[in-house]
């Protein structure tokens, strides 16, 4: 019979803790565990991540190298070969390939740039709207009777 006596947290639930500054006969009372003196047997103490007791952090130590554009724009390259695929696949219901038909197939997310690129070849008739185009790509699809639009 169960009752309000018997019950018990399940197996793994509680985790024991030391129990500190109980008095001088639990073994942790006192100082409790902290030592005496100094910096970390005071409370609030915390140190900064990567400190190393006053020398100089590894991550100061290392040359840095290199530079970092803050204004890079980054592009997401679709292949001629891609939109071929799609177009053997009977996606198209137009002719226009845009960034709502990419986003729409998964190729792209709702805020990426798109940049058209040339693996591949196309034998489908498209007007094609991106951001960027590579030489061979706008070639290609010129090649084929399309058009292209750069936004």
């Amino acid at each position: 019979m169960m009752r309000l006596g018997n019950l018990s947290p399940a197996t793994g639930a509680i985790k024991h803790k030391k129990r500190l500054g109980r008095g001088q006969a639990s073994g942790k009372g006192g100082t409790c565990t902290r030592g005496h003196k100094g910096a970390k047997s005071r409370s609030g103490n915390t140190k900064k991540l990567g400190f190393e007791g006053g020398q100089m952090p590894l991550q100061r130590r290392i040359p840095k190298m290199g530079f970092k554009n803050p204004h890079r724009k980054e592009y997401v390259g679709i292949n001629l070969d891609t939109l071929q695929s799609l177009s053997d696949a009977g996606k198209f219901n137009e002719v226009v390939v845009d960034r709502d038909f990419l986003s729409a197939n998964g190729l792209i997310g709702k805020n990426n740039l798109v940049k058209i690129l040339g693996r591949g070849e196309l034998n489908v008739k498209l007007k094609v709207i991106a951001h960027k185009f590579s030489k061979t790509a706008a070639e290609a699809i010129q090649r084929a009777g399309g058009e292209i639009i750069t936004l």
